[in-house]
Formats: C-alpha cells, structure tokens, sequence
C-alpha cells in the first residue's frame, strides 16, 4: 500500500511538472533515452523462462558461453534452469532466501546479496565471479533483478569483468525517478557504463506498475533490459517491432502497458 501511494503522489507531482528534487532537463532526459532505443542484432531473440515473470528474451547467441551468473533469486528459476538445459554452470546469489525455487546439478548458490562492497551479507560481482570461476576468462551471461542495487552494482563492475558477459538482461528499477536529477546522474552513469562495450538490443516494461507520463515522455517505472556485447552484433539497424511476440506480460492480473514509443525508433 506505501508503494502505491508513493505512486500515486509522484504522478501527481509528475503531471504538474513538479518533483520534489531538481528536474532534469527533458533535451538531456531524451538524449540518454535515444542512447537506449534497442537495435536488432543481426540474430532472433528467442525466450528463456518461463511465461509472465522469471523469462526474458536474449539474442539466440549463447553457444560458448560457460556460465550464467544471476543475482536474485525469486519464486521462480526457471530462466536459470534453461540456461542449465543448455549446458551452463549457474551461480544464483541472495541473502533473502534459503535456496533457489528449484534444484539442477548445474545451479550453484550463494547466500549473500550481490554488491560494490564484501562483507558477511555482500559480495561484489568482482570477487563473486572470480571465487565461481577462477582462472576462467570465458565469455558468460548476466541476468540481474536485484530491487535496485542494480545500478550500484554496475558501477562498480570491472571493465574486464564486464567485457566477459557477452550478454546482461537486466531489470532496472525506479525509473520514473529519471525525471530527478540526482538519480538521472546515478543510473544514467550506470547505463553509460554498460553501453561502453554492450548495446541495447531489447526492452520489456514491466506492467506491475502503470508507466508516468510527465512532458510528453512516458516511463515505465520497472522494465527488462537485454544487452548484447557490441562484437557480436552484425547489421546493426534500430529494432521497431514492440511488443516481440515473445514478449509476455510480467503479470496476468495488470493491465497490458505496452513498450511506449519514445523508448524505440519506430521509423
């Protein structure tokens, strides 16, 4: 109910064009946006996971790839177990739970939550990995859904480090936040960061929240994010076909809040 509320004010606030922080500055809201309108790849996307929450789509790329890391886990695994199907060792981490929401000889699980910083309850990426795989320079697959450390974690992440994940989906959240401009300097920093060596290549909004529309721009608070590393793509042309027909909202009970235009190139 508190998150509902605080929905709510922020969306009346929004349509006032009123935060209770700075505002940022919509040309530069936009700019950082349009770095994100998702390309095609030159490959299918094809779904890991089940349907509704747990599954996302990732570019049909994954030969080679020794491990999935995954950071979070729900009530569901079955994106992991998929990854585990097709051959990947998977290391899942988080404090918040006992185990993941189903066994395979492949899944390996960390009881600490995924960080910058290590200590009895974090573990940065950086170590966690290495501790996982060491001696390994292989290339791996990240799918992260962390209620927000996401950001932390990414800008903390090693160049090297990042390099190796030849695909990241990702679930940011807080989104409608970007209109303030002390959390536009931090995600916008973390998003810059990936698009160094990765570009966007799909995105899923996630319907449990209604999207804000504030200015003429319209911003799903919590949306999927697949990303694949910028070697691997070939005939790069903007993507402009939204929803995929892979695409399966997060939740049956809410309403279908579709990919809104100014998140894509639809020329």
């Amino acid at each position: 109910m508190r998150e509902l509320l605080k929905h709510l004010a922020i969306t009346i606030l929004a349509r006032g064009n009123a935060f209770p922080t700075i505002l940022t500055d919509k040309k530069l809201l936009q700019t950082f946006m349009h770095k994100l309108f998702p390309v095609s790849a030159g490959m299918e996307l094809i779904r890991l996971g089940p349907e509704r929450d747990g599954g996302y789509l990732v570019p049909d790329d994954l030969v080679g790839i020794e491990a999935c890391f995954s950071p979070g886990v729900s009530f569901v695994s079955g994106f992991e177990k998929d990854c585990a199907d097709l051959g990947m060792k998977v290391f899942l981490a988080d404090r918040s739970v006992e185990q993941p929401a189903e066994p395979h000889n492949l899944f390996c699980f960390t009881k600490k939550y995924i960080g910058v910083t290590t200590n009895e309850d974090f573990m940065s990426i950086d170590e966690w990995v290495a501790s996982s795989l060491p001696q390994s320079q292989s290339d791996l697959l990240l799918q992260i859904d962390i209620e927000g450390y996401e950001y932390e974690t990414f800008l903390g992440i090693s160049d090297s480090l990042l390099r190796r994940f030849r695909i990241i989906v990702a679930e940011f959240h807080s989104l409608h936040y970007l209109w303030s401009q002390p959390f536009f300097a931090l995600a916008s920093h973390a998003f810059e960061k990936i698009l160094q060596t990765h570009s966007c290549v799909h995105i899923h909004p996630n319907n449990y929240n209604p999207p804000l529309n504030s200015g003429g721009i319209c911003i799903p608070p919590v949306s999927e994010f697949t990303f694949l590393r910028n070697d691997r793509i070939s005939n790069r042309q903007y993507a402009n076909i939204f929803p995929h027909s892979l695409d399966s909202d997060n939740s049956a009970d809410n309403p279908h809040f579709p990919l809104p235009k100014c998140w894509y190139n639809d020329e």
